[in-house]
């Protein structure tokens, strides 16, 4: 049931009063601070509650309260919206989302990117390794992923600078240095850790909801040809650390319980502390628009991991995560090719290029281009939830000459 609120949000609203994300803004009138959005809105929590934890300029100090004060929060801001006797004391404290500018919600502790896409995972392999499994033996028995950089983790709209670095096709010799020609995108959902935990000391799977607060969009852009060159045999390193785009809302978990779905079916059956005891599958879909036309719709749910099975994972060591650690489901791709969440898949490694409303075609991104990834999911009552938007623009790589 979706209560009905005295702002009289649209019922097709993305920002209805069962999403209620947050957010950190800036305004004409005030410094940053933490918000919610709500239909055009946002409602500023420091000046409404006045608690100082929301005037910090991020999200962390909150995060780290728990679920218990997650959970109290939203419930009295859902209160303050749904009932009429709040209006002459919240209204003075609505801005519209318009007269905001929207920062990077968390200050970023560790970030780390995942590989579960079964799907993207074999569309790399039949192109890498023809003639071979798709899948490289651990595929299906752990959730691949790697160490990113937690600095180059920038809000949504912040300038996509063409990376520079060494790259060697097959046909050369030798390395040489330059721009990226095969400039990427990857299509993604973030998880955002609230609570901390110890060294030394796993996250189950069932404790998932326990330590992350909730979910974004992440484009992790990739330059590939940079990345083929370098990545044997440590991974990703400087075809991925220039930037990582995340959406600047934050959509609490409590806002997608409609959205929860079962993951795929698994086989072999994972090892025990991957088993899923209450599944969190998410029924997201994402649509990926370059210079405005709409190339891509990938579907979460189709993910082979799940966020809780990542997290417990990412801790089985021992290692332990901190209050506004990042980490992202991996590319998500479907079975078809509208449903790819790279230009490396759409594009079948450049073989196929993409064909744009404007008549233009693309293998890989070209200076000018601007990538808008968008979301959606399930909420109560037949209600949709947005997760915003993380959009950036391609520029020109910079001219010096580090040599």
């Amino acid at each position: 049931m979706i209560p009905a609120d005295w702002l009289n949000v649209p019922a097709e609203s993305l920002f209805g009063p069962a999403n209620l994300p947050y957010g950190v803004f800036t305004a004409a009138d005030r410094g940053a601070r933490t918000g919610v959005a709500i239909g055009d809105y946002v409602l500023d929590l420091a000046a409404a509650t006045g608690d100082t934890v929301h005037a910090t300029g991020s999200l962390n100090a909150f995060l780290a309260r728990g679920p218990d004060g997650w959970a109290a929060l939203r419930e009295r801001v859902t209160n303050w919206l749904t009932d009429d006797r709040w209006r002459t004391v919240i209204e003075p404290h609505l801005i519209p989302r318009a007269d905001t500018t929207l920062q990077l919600p968390i200050d970023v502790a560790d970030y780390v990117d995942f590989y579960s896409s079964l799907h993207h995972a074999e569309n790399l392999g039949r192109m890498f390794r023809p003639g071979n499994p798709s899948l490289t033996p651990n595929w299906k028995h752990l959730p691949i992923g790697y160490h990113g950089r937690a600095g180059t983790v920038q809000v949504s709209g912040t300038p996509v600078i063409r990376p520079r670095g060494q790259r060697k096709s097959p046909a050369e010799s030798a390395p040489t240095f330059g721009s990226s020609e095969r400039l990427d995108i990857e299509a993604e959902v973030g998880f955002v850790v609230g609570v901390p935990s110890e060294l030394g000391q796993p996250v189950p799977v069932a404790a998932f909801d326990q330590h992350v607060f909730g979910v974004c969009l992440v484009n992790d852009w990739s330059a590939r040809d940079l990345q083929a060159w370098e990545y044997v045999p440590l991974g990703p390193f400087l075809g991925k650390s220039f930037l990582t785009s995340i959406s600047p809302w934050v959509v609490p978990l409590a806002a997608l319980e409609a959205a929860r779905v079962p993951p795929p079916s698994r086989e072999p059956e994972p090892l025990p502390y991957l088993r899923d005891v209450d599944p969190w599958g998410l029924d997201i879909t994402l649509e990926v628009f370059i210079n405005g036309t709409l190339v891509s719709r990938p579907p979460f749910a189709g993910m082979y991991w799940t966020g809780a099975q990542q997290l417990a994972h990412l801790t089985v060591n021992g290692a332990n995560v901190r209050t506004g650690d990042l980490y992202a489901s991996g590319t998500i791709s479907g079975p078809n090719r509208n449903e790819r969440g790279s230009l490396i898949e759409l594009s079948w490694n450049g073989t196929d290029p993409l064909v744009l409303s404007d008549g233009t075609t693309r293998a890989f991104l070209e200076d000018g281009d601007e990538v808008t990834i968008t979301a959606t999911a399930p909420g109560p009552g037949g209600a949709r939830i947005g997760f915003g938007e993380v959009t950036g623009r391609i520029h020109p790589a910079l001219s010096a000459d580090p040599g």
